[in-house]
């Protein structure tokens, strides 16, 4: 199969194709549509005098002129004018964590093709950029890499899918003995205190408003808990929470938005929100309330919510990447993912890559230093 690499102006010229393309990836992933990455130019491209944002489009076809591959890049240059700049080239989603997985999309078994035809188009225009960074590599692609030689890799950030049975029962009869257990004693210890709960969700444009309302504050009560494992309030800035109004919004008009809450007493106590995309269900981030923290809340909402996807046919919940037991206990198929990124074949390339080698190894180890600091302080 040749392939061939054009570079495209607007996400709107590609947006019939681009969606259809979408819809033959696997896993589904919401960050891979067009409307994530109109609404992220929107909410985190930057046009300034130190910082400018470009939208870089490349769209790779075939001998008929068929869309195989997309792959939708920023260029960012620093300053934004100027003999001196450095010029990174990364995905979309270069943002604090919400773009979970970004990479070129393509269908399954086309990445390693895909990933070749991108690559010489960027050798063949190694002079418009200094560095490229490529947020998550999975499959041959990463062999791809490799074989130019010069390629640096960063951290592993697996992906974690559930297959699903038609019926609940049997998915529980899959399931390990310690997460069986973990299951009983949720719904266990809420019925012996008295409490029952219910599951909510929501779906459509009026009722998103309220729904992130209980989001943002679960989710940053998550975060402010201490004496568990360290979650990090993704949305505390303004502009990350415009961001997902506006996606949760235009999501919940495109039929795809789930927030699933667990409501006791009339009360939510733990959120999670979620992305129908076909017959695949993403879970995305979470928050609960530190006061039913015992009766493991967040356990038993994921529990609900594949209940729920198993009910109304779903045939795949994506867990969401991050290795962690909540979701290696379902014993779920692992899909993995690397960062890499690697420098122009120039002069200005490797000056600048070195710069930059350097001020990563300064800010990891400020990093590690105000990470210990913060846990004995």
């Amino acid at each position: 199969m040749k392939l061939t690499v054009d570079r495209v102006a607007s996400p709107e010229a590609l947006r019939p194709e681009w969606e259809q393309l979408e819809q033959a990836t696997f896993p589904r992933l919401p960050f891979s549509s067009p409307r994530w990455t109109s609404l992220w130019l929107r909410h985190f491209g930057q046009d300034r005098a130190l910082l400018r944002d470009e939208l870089v489009l490349y769209a790779v076809r075939d001998e008929t002129g068929k869309l195989r591959g997309l792959s939708p890049m920023i260029l960012t240059h620093r300053p934004s004018i100027g003999p001196v700049q450095t010029r990174m080239l990364r995905m979309i989603g270069a943002d604090p964590n919400i773009t979970e997985l970004s990479g070129p999309i393509c269908a399954p078994g086309d990445g390693p093709a895909v990933m070749e035809a991108l690559l010489a188009h960027l050798e063949a225009h190694a002079g418009t950029w200094d560095l490229v960074f490529f947020n998550s590599v999975r499959d041959g692609a990463g062999a791809v890499l490799d074989r130019r030689g010069d390629v640096h890799w960063g951290r592993e950030s697996p992906d974690f899918v559930l297959k699903l049975p038609a019926t609940w029962d049997a998915l529980k009869a899959t399931l390990g003995r310690n997460l069986k257990e973990s299951l009983r004693k949720c719904y266990n210890s809420l019925k012996r205190d008295g409490h029952t709960f219910e599951l909510r969700v929501r779906t459509g444009p009026d009722e998103m408003r309220e729904a992130l309302a209980h989001f943002f504050r679960l989710h940053a009560a998550r975060a402010n808990l201490s004496g568990t494992v360290d979650h990090l309030d993704v949305f505390e800035l303004d502009r990350s929470r415009n961001f997902l109004r506006d996606c949760m919004n235009e999501a919940a008009r495109a039929g795809e938005a789930r927030v699933f809450q667990l409501v006791i007493g009339g009360k939510v106590v733990a959120t999670r929100l979620a992305f129908a995309l076909g017959d695949q269900l993403y879970l995305y981030f979470s928050g609960f309330d530190p006061e039913w923290k015992q009766y493991s809340v967040m356990t038993t909402t994921v529990a609900e919510a594949i209940r729920w996807a198993i009910e109304n046919r779903f045939t795949l919940v994506n867990l969401s990447p991050g290795r962690d037991v909540s979701k290696t206990r379902w014993d779920p198929e692992e899909i993995p993912y690397r960062q890499a990124w690697l420098p122009s074949r120039s002069l200005r390339g490797a000056l600048v890559h070195r710069a930059y080698v350097g001020l990563g190894d300064r800010t990891s180890r400020l990093g590690r230093m105000i990470s210990f600091a913060r846990r004995h302080s």
